[in-house]
């Protein structure tokens, strides 16, 4: 649906700009409470070729969705439709574009899929987010040396203005260990891509174009990084602390787990992020959010509402499961 929408408001114009943003931030925060939890066992699928093509229809329609905002912005200039679309083109962004590349990029390196989620970061330019996903986050989530992990009682406002620096140094260290100068470092040949995208957006489309393009960027990373935050907020350990599904948070609202790949059944991610997102299992007992992601994006904007509310769903039990997938023919 917000896919559709934005690209439909980004092509038209005047109100109807405004679908994807009224939608996904309005309409879905309510929807989400009203249809309520999916706590049903499904059976674990083991032919996962229809989720391909889900991510797959996801990938190619960021094309024309890029395309259509800076049209937007080329023909609108400064006017409240070329921001309001770049709020609806970076909600996209973040769920067609970002939440499917972070599924890709648990692929195996350098297949197909893997590239795909690759041009998709780039499309928010924050292609170095595979690299401190999978080395970093998976590595030292919820300790100190995590830069995506929220600590109990940070809001989001100050955790936003530390992340996106530290992971960006944090990615460009590893890369740097990796190449043998500078001139080798994969992360630097990403940051020359990401500038001549620029520069090619500019010169087709003028200043405006090029503005649209960042702004939808800009927001997507913000969205992605709400998302870092509420995944892992208050839930901490020690460096030499084994990680556990009580690390992340889980929700299980039905509209959170249709339409954002599974992302919120987290702490099975956690357990074994190569697990394709059809095949997640939720948890019993572990810490879980009363509502979805959408249901949390207002309060986790204000601090002062945020924090009373989540700090008591906080628990201390440290306990540790196994992660199993059953396969459909023990069921």
């Amino acid at each position: 649906m917000i896919p559709g929408l934005t690209l439909l408001g980004n092509s038209l114009g005047s109100f109807w700009v405004s679908g994807g943003v009224v939608t996904a931030l309005f309409i879905f925060p309510l929807i989400e409470n009203l249809i309520g939890v999916d706590k049903h066992k499904r059976e674990v699928r083991q032919n996962g070729r229809p989720f391909e093509i889900i991510l797959m229809i996801h990938a190619l329609l960021m094309i024309p969705i890029i395309i259509s905002i800076c049209y937007r912005g080329m023909i609108d200039g400064n006017s409240w439709t070329t921001w309001i679309a770049i709020i609806s083109t970076g909600i996209t962004t973040g769920i067609s574009g970002i939440i499917v590349a972070h599924e890709l990029g648990h692929k195996k390196r350098y297949s197909i899929r893997w590239y795909i989620g690759r041009f998709l970061l780039f499309l928010s330019l924050y292609a170095h987010f595979t690299t401190e996903h999978n080395y970093t986050h998976h590595r030292y989530v919820g300790t100190v040396n995590d830069p995506a992990t929220a600590r109990k009682g940070l809001g989001f406002w100050s955790h936003l203005v530390q992340t996106i620096p530290k992971q960006f140094l944090s990615a460009w260290a590893i890369h740097a260990n990796q190449a043998s100068s500078l001139l080798k470092n994969n992360m630097l040949k990403d940051i020359i891509l990401e500038i001549l995208l620029c520069i090619g957006i500019y010169g087709v489309g003028g200043t405006w174009a090029l503005i649209a393009f960042l702004g939808q960027a800009f927001f997507s990373i913000y969205l992605l990084e709400y998302i870092n935050y509420i995944r892992h907020y208050g839930l901490q350990r020690n460096v030499d602390e084994a990680e556990t599904e009580m690390h992340s948070w889980q929700t299980q609202m039905r509209l959170s787990r249709w339409t954002l790949l599974e992302l919120c059944l987290h702490p099975a991610h956690h357990m074994k992020a190569t697990v394709p997102f059809w095949q997640l299992q939720a948890y019993d007992d572990v810490n879980e959010y009363t509502t979805g992601y959408y249901g949390l994006f207002w309060p986790c904007m204000f601090p002062f509402i945020w924090k009373p509310w989540i700090d008591p769903l906080i628990k201390s039990k440290k306990q540790k499961i196994t992660y199993k997938v059953k396969s459909s023919k023990s069921n």
